[in-house]
């Protein structure tokens, strides 16, 4: 069904249809990406079981400077940032002493939606610009984050409480020059077209240093549980060329479609699609 920005249409249609559990599909609520966990908070009101995370979970990732500040305080990695609210002044001060280069992005929106090369900013006045435009475009607060040089890893977490990581993807950057910025934009994202002709290519991760894997695997479940995430979450790396590991976000009910890298993970665990669909209806149906 359909959800836009009423809730009672979601009322009428557990009380006609009685559900054993919803699967959440949902991307956005009254066209604002951060506010799907209002629906499924709706949903646990109702004690309609729920694919996907849960709504703690969801508000903590979702807002990339709070899931940030979580994870520093658990002592993992994390690009330095600023947050820039809509219609609070940028103060000089909170600029004066950035790691430049940096990249400026939306503070909530997923699918690399705003950004683009012009994202990557070198100065105080880039940083201005791009940070008025993503506010114009996106109508969200924005986020600048320290461009991490490097490799960008993709490591699909599942389970509830036990958990458990899927093969690590990787995204390739082939024809980029040595001195131009190596980011996901949305143009990497979704046009394939364009991936071919700069050489981006996602796959498995191939050579990681000895250790690496496992270090990995160990760092995506201290991530997974500090910010509360259950049922699948998707999180997103930059291995730096010192070999220290970087979080740029977790992204909890990542895409599921066939051709979407947690699926190409949980095949190469030994998962079908199907097993795989079945798995996070499962964990829906158990969840506490």
């Amino acid at each position: 069904m359909p959800v836009t920005d009423e809730v009672l249409p979601i009322r009428d249609t557990v009380e006609q249809w009685k559900p054993h559990i919803a699967f959440n599909l949902l991307e956005a609520f009254a066209d604002n990406g951060a506010w799907g966990y209002y629906v499924v908070s709706y949903l646990q009101m109702l004690k309609v079981p729920c694919t996907g995370c849960n709504p703690r979970g969801m508000l903590l990732s979702r807002d990339k400077a709070l899931s940030k500040k979580i994870l520093h305080f658990h002592r993992i990695k994390v690009p330095e940032f600023r947050a820039f609210y809509i219609g609070k002044q940028i103060k000089p001060k909170k600029i004066k002493y950035l790691p430049y280069p940096m990249i400026v992005k939306s503070l909530t929106e997923q699918g690399s939606i705003a950004i683009a090369q012009a994202s990557f900013v070198n100065n105080e006045k880039e940083l201005r610009e791009r940070v008025a435009q993503v506010h114009e475009m996106t109508g969200e607060h924005a986020i600048a984050e320290q461009y991490i040089d490097g490799r960008e890893l993709y490591v699909t977490v599942v389970g509830n409480t036990r958990l458990q990581v899927l093969p690590i993807r990787e995204l390739v950057f082939d024809k980029v020059e040595e001195n131009q910025p190596r980011i996901a934009t949305y143009q990497v994202k979704w046009n394939e077209q364009y991936r071919k002709r700069w050489g981006n290519e996602y796959q498995f991760a191939r050579n990681l240093p000895n250790g690496t894997t496992e270090h990995i695997e160990r760092l995506a479940k201290r991530i997974y549980r500090s910010l509360d995430l259950s049922s699948y979450a998707r999180i997103d790396l930059r291995l730096a060329n010192d070999g220290k590991i970087y979080v740029l976000e977790a992204n909890p009910n990542a895409g599921i479609a066939r051709d979407e890298d947690v699926i190409f993970s949980a095949k190469k665990a030994g998962m079908s699609y199907e097993k795989f669909i079945q798995k996070i209806l499962m964990l829906g149906l158990n969840a506490n």
